[in-house]
């Protein structure tokens, strides 16, 4: 047994330096996490699988009146915070959003829109006491910026118009994007002034075999502003590691995430990237969180394909440390039990580097 604790573990593998074991993570759908309840009698994944990190978020702040954005709905939903009308879609993971800001064309519009306000203390007061937490019980903690800049956006605006905007409406994009970088700029540096060891950042710029957008177009209207985000929160907290999800085929736009500060790379689709390959241009300035597929080993797999899988990227990924095994995305339905506890119980057998 190591006397390494969870958080010291996982910030060693993330910092690309060998830990004592391979960290493992997953995060389950609704009937995933019933199944879960039913066959281990426990209501905690993370402390019964062992995960190494927590994750804290900011509470919802009052909402605006978005009534004069919002059309009647065809379907129930809830209003978020930022004026998403959130409908649940027809699978367990889908979601469909109305846009509140796809009529507006002006920037004195945009300005008179109800954004969120996440500075009043009861948005993110309980940071420091929960970060004190859960490092006391000896597990790293993760603040969250989920859809950082461009899927956030284009959940209020609609991806056509946000297209749209950077050729017909620059100044309509400009001003948008600043405001959501302004917003995320508190966010991170507050996250860093309570102390979280990893702040999660990241947006969906890959489809399954191309990028989503053009490079060219990714570091004009995004690039900058995530690398803002980011130097704000390092001057409170210099050691901070920065953690960048996206989905999908996303190979080109690596070298520039690693040059605006990114040290962990989430969730290396297998589908869309070779997980080994990446590791062996990157590996040297990059950590890897994933890289199990759920388009196709968790679904379709055996419990011994799953095996078989895990221990190949333990031997690839994990070599000399830079691995957090996870599944790519949020476990479905269709996800059987048994490639749960697989993927799990190859870590532990076989992810143990003092072993």
């Amino acid at each position: 047994m190591t006397s390494m604790s969870p958080r010291e573990n996982i910030l060693r593998a993330m910092r690309r330096q060998q830990p004592a074991y391979v960290p493992r993570e997953a995060s389950f759908t609704v009937p995933v996490y019933e199944t879960f309840m039913q066959k281990t009698g426990q209501t905690d994944p993370a402390a019964y699988f062992g995960y190494d990190r927590r994750t804290i978020d900011f509470r919802s702040p009052e909402p605006g009146d978005f009534s004069r954005y919002l059309p009647p709905l065809e379907r129930p939903g809830r209003v978020d915070e930022w004026g998403n009308v959130v409908v649940h879609g027809f699978k367990y993971d889908t979601t469909d959003y109305v846009y509140p800001m796809r009529n507006l064309k002006t920037v004195a519009e945009l300005n008179e829109f109800p954004f969120p306000d996440f500075t009043p203390d009861a948005c993110h007061a309980h940071f420091e006491d929960e970060v004190k937490g859960w490092h006391d019980l000896g597990y790293a903690v993760t603040g969250s910026l989920w859809g950082t800049m461009f899927e956030r956006t284009w959940h209020m605006r609609g991806m056509d118009n946000l297209f749209a905007d950077f050729y017909d409406n620059p100044d309509f994009a400009t001003a948008l994007l600043d405001k959501m970088m302004q917003t995320r700029i508190f966010q991170a540096t507050r996250y860093a002034e309570a102390g979280v060891d990893i702040l999660h950042t990241g947006d969906d710029i890959g489809m399954q075999d191309r990028l989503l957008m053009s490079l060219p177009m990714w570091r004009r209207w995004f690039k900058p502003r995530l690398a803002a985000v980011i130097a704000a929160a390092r001057r409170v907290k210099p050691d901070l590691i920065v953690e960048y999800h996206s989905d999908g085929s996303i190979q080109p736009f690596i070298p520039e995430l690693i040059e605006i500060g990114i040290n962990v790379l989430n969730p290396v689709q297998p589908e869309c990237m070779d997980p080994a390959e990446i590791k062996r241009q990157f590996g040297d300035r990059l950590a890897f969180s994933g890289t199990v597929g759920t388009q196709t080993t968790m679904p379709f797999g055996t419990p011994d394909d799953v095996r078989r899988v895990v221990r190949e990227r333990i031997q690839t990924v994990g070599a000399g440390g830079g691995l957090i095994l996870a599944p790519t995305h949020t476990l479905e339905p269709d996800v059987p039990w048994e490639n749960i506890v697989a993927m799990f119980e190859t870590a532990e057998e076989f992810g143990r580097y003092d072993a």
